[in-house]
């Protein structure tokens, strides 16, 4: 399968021999999205949704997945013998530990518990526009107005699609979604920046390793206080936690980040609008969510605002 390339191949490929950045980039974020698309139906299968199975509780699926990935990207720094990150890393090592390590895991782990995963990777579209916003803030591009177009477009289909599976209004727990959206676009256009100067794997590991002291204690106290859940968890709920720890925490971001230092955050941000379909197809095959015929034509919709945007001019400082 794509997502099971080991991360240390990732650097080698090729993008000068007729192959161009962007392009290479492009086709690395969609790894990556592909990977992260199956994070909700795994999550909500760790949390144990619907009666699965005996699940975990969502703080012990949202950090213990992080601190797993932190131990895996201690040794792989160790294992490349990676230097020590500079002074000025600090900042945006910060922010992808706290956007995309702690709280959109944490937020959308507790979302799942009630809602659909296929409900919620609707709302999860809006990630395109939100990295959008954040790579113009902290990562210094500058998309074209043609670009905000396209983007803002995307973003109305997969929200007017979240609108109309919801009925015309939005679940209490939509907050959690739309609020982990915002941390995880912060962490996204923090981390493609600092990949382009750090490295797209060496940006992910550092910033795992920087969120293990506050994990360690906080999952030991977990395993103590919820040791009873923890051991009724039956055999789907540990399978949903190993595919988060393993691969959407560590794994998918060797290639995210990777991607967005090619080919640029905001471009290669619009890939995500993508991701939505990919959940709610990842959601029929893990969960046994329907599909209906409506989610194929906004796909197509969306696949073709995303080809329209990557024709768009982003100017990278």
């Amino acid at each position: 399968m794509t997502h099971s390339a080991p991360p240390a191949a990732i650097a080698a490929i090729p993008t000068r021999s007729g192959v161009s950045d962007e392009t290479a980039g492009m086709l690395l974020g969609l790894i990556g999205v592909a990977i992260f698309s199956l994070t909700l139906p795994f999550t909500r299968l760790a949390v144990g949704a619907g009666g699965l199975s005996p699940g975990l509780s969502p703080t012990f699926v949202a950090l213990g997945r992080a601190l797993v990935a932190a131990a895996l990207a201690g040794g792989w720094l160790l294992w490349k013998r990676a230097p020590l990150p500079p002074r000025s890393a600090l900042a945006p090592l910060a922010m992808v530990a706290i956007g995309c390590i702690i709280g959109f895991p944490w937020l959308t782990s507790i979302a799942m518990r009630t809602l659909p995963a296929a409900h919620g990777a609707v709302l999860v579209g809006v990630l395109p526009l939100a990295t959008a916003v954040f790579a113009a803030v902290l990562a210094g591009e500058k998309p074209s107005a043609g670009f905000w177009i396209m983007a803002m477009l995307g973003s109305a289909l997969v929200a007017g699609f979240a609108l109309r599976q919801s009925g015309g209004s939005l679940h209490p727990a939509d907050l959690a979604i739309f609020a982990a959206v915002l941390l995880a676009a912060m962490g996204y256009a923090a981390g493609g920046r600092l990949s382009q100067t750090l490295g797209g794997q060496q940006t992910i590991c550092w910033a795992l390793v920087m969120a293990a002291p506050v994990l360690l204690p906080a999952v030991a106290w977990l395993c103590r206080d919820e040791a009873a859940q923890i051991a009724r968890a039956g055999a789907a709920a540990w399978t949903g936690f190993a595919y988060v720890s393993v691969f959407s925490m560590f794994i998918g971001f060797f290639f995210w980040y990777r991607g967005m230092a090619l080919g640029g955050v905001a471009r290669v941000g619009q890939v995500q609008l993508v991701q939505p379909f990919l959940t709610l197809l990842g959601a029929t095959l893990v969960l046994g969510e329907s599909l209906e015929w409506p989610t194929v034509i906004f796909a197509i919709a969306v696949i073709a605002v995303v080809g329209a945007g990557r024709k768009m001019q982003v100017k990278r400082v």
